[in-house]
């Protein structure tokens, strides 16, 4: 079995910039989407890391309770993003595969993080895997350093 490092990271920069993007709140007509790209955008980690299932959403029941807290970046009527808010932490932030490589990833970042600073919150965390060190590079370039790490398994 292998090795799982997860970083907790906070934000310690300047949050000076608005996120040139659009988010609305996850909606249940939009769980079919969500769970594929999700699934898509999280396998080939899931499947280095040797975390089962692979493909983590498979029932609307699983996304009920996070779902007030999820929002969705369209383009052209398709998801290209999301982020999810939960009191000061940025958690499952993800890039459909069709959309990466064009700076999506820092955008939905940056309005998680002002969502967060929103609800009343001064502290952003997040959580990433060691692994996910494109994950990683992008949250220490925006001014998140690494709080501790922690042996998950």
């Amino acid at each position: 079995m292998k090795e799982i490092i997860a970083c907790e990271m906070v934000f310690e920069g300047e949050l000076s910039d608005k996120a040139d993007i659009c988010c609305v709140p996850f909606q249940e007509k939009n769980w079919e989407e969500y769970r594929r790209v999700y699934n898509e955008c999280f396998c080939e980690m899931r499947r280095a890391l040797e975390v089962e299932p692979v493909n983590f959403y498979s029932d609307y029941g699983q996304m009920k309770d996070k779902a007030r807290d999820t929002y969705l970046h369209m383009r052209q009527g398709v998801l290209a993003g999301a982020v999810s808010c939960y009191g000061n932490e940025v958690d499952d932030l993800f890039v459909n595969k069709a959309f990466q490589g064009q700076g999506l990833g820092r955008k939905l970042l940056l309005w998680g993080m002002n969502r967060v600073r929103e609800q009343g919150s001064s502290d952003i965390i997040l959580h990433v895997a060691e692994w996910n060190q494109i994950a990683v590079k992008l949250y220490l370039e925006t001014g998140f350093v690494i709080r501790k790490k922690e042996k998950v398994r």
